[in-house]
């Protein structure tokens, strides 16, 4: 999808809608579902380089793991994010080359035995060291075997192997649409010999050998996707975040409106000169694409640092209606690490960090800002609120979707064209009028007097169309000052 900014002495290649947005400045267009969230993580348990999606809790455990030795990151990630309540939620899951499935050979029968079938856990990682197999004649059929897969103690799966016969040991594995942990292959012919115990053994899940490079790799294959928000797993490291703030600058100045929310490590938090890091963290960012979180939080007697908690406030990022604002957004967690004073949150707020506050009843977001201080040119104050980037990132995502679907290539440069494809930009401004996404008046689409008319500074090629777009976002009451006069 070709899209982004667009300027006039250096005027893009590809087809497609390009979309300045400044300050004041057919089809219907349709608004598209917004709220998916991307995470990085690293596990003992899942497909490695594929995306995920995570419904609940118990999909976490299932598809990954909540092992969290050695470094492993996905379940505290995962289950943050998911209690801040996105749309969806999209993991990733890092390895190294190390990564390796555990796996058992079986035998069979012959009077010399041999190896018959090998079987292997369906993902690399070490849970799979934890897996144990028996193969005993059944109990209920008489003249067939079955394979019994214990996890320690707890019984994870029965499979009928039939007569016991390879060819049908490993059809009666792989075909099983219950079987969620191992896979089987073939070596020799035969029939595999009964097992009283053996344990799955070589699984490695690729966690140490982890570097940045790996994290901006993946960067690649977020490209690919549908998605608005990228949280990181905890990572800290200073050479990382610059990696992905400059990714992150990069895909949003082509039209991909993604907000990343980063946060920093428990000495950055809690430490004595917490405040100042914090708020020099946001000035090195500063950019409306990035969020910068300051304060760790505690639940249910863990800690957990800003980094960790940025999962959590991308959940809540992408699980927001256009017309709803993060600022005193309530929050699941018991308290924070460190309690800012009243100064330090103003400071906070100045300085571009979204911090997570206690008011002495529960904790919750104190202002919906991102990590942009000093606006850029074309840019208000404006831009530093939250709630605005994601609706000019969904204003944008929905007319070049709509622009890629109906008009581009399709639709005569004709007077006629321009008008459809004006009505049909009104419309979808309509529509988030009455949404009270925007003002319900002095919104418009025109085209733009720079190219047409009379006079015209600039004429446009044959096959471009220039229109000049204008809406009030509208904003949620975040002061409220009121006079109290005491008789």
């Amino acid at each position: 999808m070709a899209g982004g900014n667009w300027s006039l002495t250096d005027q893009p290649v590809l087809p497609g809608l390009y979309m300045n947005f400044v300050s004041a400045a057919g089809t219907a267009i349709q608004a598209g579902a917004r709220g998916v969230v991307v995470a990085p993580v690293k596990s003992h348990w899942g497909p490695v380089g594929q995306f995920v999606e995570v419904t609940n809790e118990a999909a976490i455990r299932e598809m990954f793991s909540e092992d969290e030795t050695d470094g492993a990151t996905a379940f505290t990630t995962l289950y943050l994010a998911m209690l801040g309540g996105p749309k969806k939620l999209l993991a990733y899951r890092l390895a190294d080359s190390t990564a390796a499935k555990a796996s058992l050979t079986l035998k069979n029968t012959a009077a010399t035995p041999a190896d018959a079938v090998a079987l292997k856990a369906k993902y690399p990682g070490k849970r799979g060291n934890g897996f144990k197999v028996t193969i005993q004649p059944s109990l209920v059929a008489v003249g067939s075997k079955e394979l019994k897969l214990y996890e320690g103690a707890a019984l994870l799966r029965t499979i009928s192997l039939g007569n016991g016969t390879v060819d049908q040991v490993v059809a009666a594995i792989n075909e099983d649409a219950g079987n969620k942990w191992i896979t089987a292959e073939k070596i020799a012919d035969g029939t595999v010999a009964d097992l009283t115990t053996a344990s799955m053994t070589g699984g490695e899940s690729g966690i140490s050998g982890i570097t940045n490079a790996d994290y901006v790799a993946a960067t690649a294959a977020f490209e690919t996707q549908d998605f608005h928000v990228l949280t990181l797993d905890g990572v800290t490291d200073p050479a990382l975040r610059t990696s992905i703030v400059a990714w992150v600058k990069r895909v949003r100045g082509e039209g991909k409106g993604v907000i990343a929310v980063l946060g920093g490590s428990k000495a950055e938090d809690t430490g004595a000169d917490a405040v100042s890091k914090t708020i020099a963290r946001s000035a090195s960012l500063n950019h409306e694409g990035i969020v910068n979180v300051g304060t760790g939080a505690k639940l249910n007697g863990e800690e957990y640092t800003s980094a960790q908690a940025a999962s959590w406030v991308a959940g809540l990022i992408a699980g927001q209606s256009l017309k709803e604002s993060t600022t005193y957004a309530s929050s699941p967690f018991d308290d924070v690490t460190r309690r800012w004073t009243r100064s330090e949150q103003e400071q906070a707020v100045q300085g571009g960090v979204f911090l997570l506050v206690h008011d002495g009843r529960r904790v919750k977001v104190l202002r919906g800002v991102n990590s942009l201080i000093s606006p850029r040119e074309g840019q208000n104050k404006g831009w530093k609120k939250i709630r605005k980037i994601r609706v000019l990132d969904q204003i944008n995502a929905d007319l070049q979707r709509t622009a890629e679907d109906y008009y581009i290539g399709k639709v005569n440069n004709t007077e006629e064209g321009r008008l459809a494809l004006i009505g049909a930009g009104k419309q979808y401004l309509q529509t988030l009028a009455a949404e009270s996404v925007i003002e319900s008046t002095g919104f418009d689409v025109t085209l733009d007097p720079r190219f047409y008319g009379s006079a015209p500074q600039f004429v446009p090629e044959d096959d471009q169309v220039f229109l000049t777009w204008t809406a009030d976002d509208t904003d949620v009451m975040e002061q409220i000052f009121g006079t109290f006069y005491v008789q």
